[in-house]
């Protein structure tokens, strides 16, 4: 890949964004699996599916990479909670709510 400065025009540009974005995807994938091996695990050990804690422990994480990284942390919060709001109502289709 190639970093933002070294784009020469807008088509360069794209396809990096392009491939990011594969890259993106492919990883909430594999972040999905992970929710679907919790939903697994989560019944033996008594949890349910939303821990309040856990989920701002989660924000609390990205916000302060966010901030190490040089991006808007509230933006970033933002995703993180729609993506966990989504991984829970995924969990509770296997769990129950």
């Amino acid at each position: 890949m190639k970093a933002p400065a070294e784009c020469q025009n807008m088509t360069e540009l794209r396809v990096e964004i392009d491939a990011l974005d594969g890259q993106i995807v492919a990883m909430l994938k594999r972040r999905a699996g992970y929710i679907d091996r919790a939903a697994e695990l989560k019944p033996a050990e008594g949890l349910p599916a939303r821990i309040a804690d856990r989920v701002e422990e989660v924000v609390d994480n990205v916000r302060a990479r966010a901030e190490i990284e040089g991006l808007d942390p509230a933006l970033v919060e933002a995703i993180w909670r729609l993506m966990i709001d989504w991984s829970i109502a995924r969990e509770e289709k296997v769990l129950g709510a």
